[in-house]
């Protein structure tokens, strides 16, 4: 059990195709990068999210989650509401060995309102270990 680091990232994806559409280098278009680093890999958030709504003051069950609860939304920047969250989907698609334990970080979050645009942090170097 190991932390997986940049260079079996990188061999993963040219030679499995374990992250496609794969980015083998730290690209910094603006302030947010993605792409292959020491840390990991930084994906890039598509324009399509679910952000999560209580309107119906409903107890919130994650083994029977009410779909109802999910707005749908298509936008180039999506705005969080305080008390909520929101799912996005990733522009990159990942084929990751089940043997290798995954993390997710999503970072730049301010205090009272959340913009995710972008990018969210796929952890491996620091949090990726062999066990599942």
């Amino acid at each position: 059990m190991s932390v997986k680091p940049d260079k079996w990232i990188r061999r993963m994806a040219l030679e499995h195709g374990m992250i496609e559409p794969f980015t083998d280098r730290q690209m910094r278009e603006g302030v947010i990068s993605y792409g292959v680093s020491s840390y990991g890999y930084d994906i890039r958030v598509a324009d399509e999210f679910r952000i999560f709504t209580n309107v119906n003051s409903t107890i919130v069950d994650p083994k029977h989650f009410d779909a109802r609860s999910l707005v749908e939304f298509k936008g180039e920047v999506c705005i969080v509401p305080p008390n909520s969250f929101a799912l996005a989907r990733s522009i990159e698609y990942f084929r990751i060995p089940r043997n290798v334990l995954t993390s997710a970080t999503l970072l730049r979050c301010p205090q009272r309102f959340t913009r995710m645009k972008g990018c969210a942090r796929y952890c491996s170097s620091r949090a990726m270990s062999s066990a599942r």
